[in-house]
């Protein structure tokens, strides 16, 4: 049995749509018993969010104060639970300890992290090699060949019976 062929109507086959890159800045996470904090280097800026450990509640108007890999200072808060240190001098690659003092009411917590800022981040855009289709085209004659054989013994045992 034949199947037929039908032709599609004008798709437009052009360029591919350009590959999805996203650059991720280098974060650092820890946790207490009160506090969440999430650290990331955005450029010339050191993003700390903080958050309620139990519900996860951005926590605001808080004082964080930064200390490690040779930054010092006081947060400021840009929005509720978000907090921004300007950073001088760039992060060289190597991964910085971080302690972090969170006072936000009667709570008053010290929290350490490590910023990993080593790990370069590459988009590289997948390419299929010659490899790559001679595997799948064997795959597929194997497959063929398979159902193939199968069929055969199929028609070769009705026969016998």
């Amino acid at each position: 049995m034949a199947f037929s062929a039908f032709g599609h109507g004008g798709e437009d086959h052009g360029a591919p749509p350009p590959p999805v890159t996203q650059a991720v800045e280098p974060r650092a996470a820890t946790a207490t018993q009160e506090f969440e904090v999430v650290t990331s280097l955005e450029g010339k800026k050191l993003v700390v969010y903080v958050d309620r450990f139990a519900s996860n509640e951005p926590v605001a108007q808080a004082k964080v104060e930064i200390e490690g890999a040779g930054l010092k200072g006081v947060a400021s808060e840009t929005a509720p639970g978000t907090y921004v240190l300007d950073v001088a001098t760039p992060l060289p690659p190597a991964k910085h300890p971080l302690t972090i003092s969170v006072e936000a009411g009667d709570s008053i917590d010290l929290l350490t992290t490590t910023l990993d800022t080593s790990a370069s981040v590459t988009t590289e855009v997948h390419t299929r090699g010659w490899s790559e289709w001679v595997v799948r085209a064997l795959s597929g004659a194997l497959l063929v060949t398979g159902i193939l054989i199968a069929v055969r013994r199929h028609r070769r045992a009705k026969k016998g019976i």
